[in-house]
């Protein structure tokens, strides 16, 4: 009797810790975080053609660049070419752009994006004018940004009209289009007139939708994609 076991008491069972595990765990952190870093550099430069289409890349030559090591790099260049833009048959290559799938998507925008500002005129709040009208003063101060900051300012402004248009299939129309824009390297460093040009438009379509115009809003977003179309055709022909 004196050697039973008390009833309740429990024993305490020594808590074991995978240190083997955290550790691994740790690594495969820190190399995500290497790899997504590697990814997001080596993305700018291919869409802003520093590296331009047909340029060789050599995992060894970026890690030393890049003061990584070559799994990062392996990964972050195994992203890039899930995304399209780059490819690998002897080494890694950057892609170039097809003229043809250029076209189609702005073919492609230029449907989604007029007849959503149509929809989005008819139903645009007091609150949503204020709104993209925040934006439209913000990209008037082009010249006091990069272009990458211009770049999300310009994306949200649109993003937020397809929104407003109140139709979900639009949006996600909308963002495969721009996935496969941005993909293609398609938004090229503009000159000063025209960005000028471009913010000019921004500001009639946003006219337009104050007043409800549906004609003349689709219209207006119809001719920003237009020339849009025309300036990158006219800047990829120097590449």
């Amino acid at each position: 009797m004196g050697n039973a076991a008390r009833p309740g008491r429990r024993c305490a069972v020594p808590q074991l810790r995978d240190h083997r595990g955290t550790e691994l765990m740790s690594k495969r952190n820190g190399t995500d975080f290497l790899a997504a870093d590697v990814h997001a550099r080596l993305r700018a430069k291919i869409l802003t053609f520093e590296i331009k289409p047909g340029t060789r890349l050599v995992e060894d030559e970026i890690s030393a660049s890049m003061n990584v090591g070559r799994t990062p790099v392996r990964e972050a260049l195994l992203r890039l070419q899930g995304e399209g833009l780059v490819s690998r048959e002897k080494g890694w290559v950057v892609e170039s752009t097809d003229p043809s799938n250029m076209d189609a998507i702005f073919e492609s925008r230029i449907a989604i994006e007029g007849y959503a500002t149509r929809l989005a005129a008819a139903r645009v709040t007091d609150a949503d004018i204020t709104e993209l009208a925040a934006l439209v003063d913000q990209m008037a101060q082009f010249e006091q940004m990069n272009r990458a900051q211009l770049n999300q300012l310009n994306r949200t402004f649109h993003r937020r009209i397809i929104e407003m248009a109140g139709n979900p299939f639009f949006l996600e129309m909308h963002e495969k289009t721009l996935f496969y824009y941005w993909n293609m390297r398609l938004p090229v460093i503009f000159t000063k007139d025209q960005t000028q040009e471009a913010n000019d438009q921004h500001t009639v379509i946003l006219s337009a939708l104050a007043d409800h115009r549906a004609d003349a809003a689709e219209e207006a977003a119809r001719e920003h994609v237009r020339t849009t179309h025309r300036i990158v055709k006219d800047a990829l022909e120097g590449f």
